[in-house]
């Protein structure tokens, strides 16, 4: 069963769940969640990848445990997580990111800090603008801050023109597992992704956006195949 870890960045709180392993000194994995959801979304991947090494499962700010501060933009949750992993002090990490947290992730690998050794991406492409559009909020307590998806919305629609520099800097091994024909995401767009990365596999796992909520034996299977090469 994992633990529940606080780790306290400036003055903001974060939430984590932490499998230990046997070796503490083999390379630790640290699991990003997407738009809403929170650690607990890892469980499943986590509780496959923990028996040789040490995993982390981190509540983005305005998810689940970790500080709802009311102010969200994307290079604040790189920032947060680079803050994280000073924090735990962990070298070099295997960074894994989905949606959400696949950009996040992005952004932590090329601030070229030396935190992250391989880095996987699920089912998020070079970001495009698109037109704008905020889901209707659904009724009744939610585990994040509604005013985390109004802010961070606009930002994923009309994204930085920085991307290009920001993919250009990332020099980490790189995974992208892209979720087919089925996922919102124009898989085109992952294509591209690979294509401005310096070194890249990709695979597709036919499974829609939550590739490792759906199909989580091939996602790991995937998975663990890279982080091991």
């Amino acid at each position: 069963m994992p633990e529940r870890m606080d780790v306290l960045v400036g003055d903001l709180r974060f939430a984590l769940r932490v499998w230990r392993a046997a070796d503490q000194h083999n390379t630790p994995v640290v699991l990003l969640p997407a738009t809403g959801r929170t650690a607990g979304d890892w469980d499943v991947i986590a509780s496959g990848l923990h028996g040789e090494r040490p995993v982390y499962a981190v509540d983005l700010r305005g998810h689940g445990d970790s500080a709802w501060p009311g102010r969200y933009r994307m290079d604040l949750f790189s920032q947060d997580v680079i803050g994280i992993l000073d924090r735990l002090d962990l070298g070099p990490v295997d960074l894994v990111g989905h949606s959400l947290g696949g950009l996040v992730a992005c952004r932590v690998a090329a601030a070229g800090q030396g935190h992250v050794r391989k880095l996987v991406l699920e089912d998020i492409g070079f970001p495009h603008p698109r037109p704008p559009g905020l889901p209707d909020r659904p009724e009744g307590e939610l585990p994040f801050d509604w005013h985390m998806v109004e802010q961070i919305r606009p930002q994923i629609d009309d994204p930085d023109p920085g991307w290009a520099d920001i993919v250009g800097r990332i020099t980490a091994a790189t995974l992208l597992i892209a979720g087919g024909a089925a996922s919102p995401v124009p898989q085109r767009h992952i294509v591209e992704l690979a294509d401005r990365l310096a070194d890249v596999r990709m695979t597709t796992i036919n499974a829609g956006h939550l590739v490792h909520e759906t199909m989580p034996a091939e996602y790991l299977r995937a998975l663990v195949a890279f982080l091991g090469e």
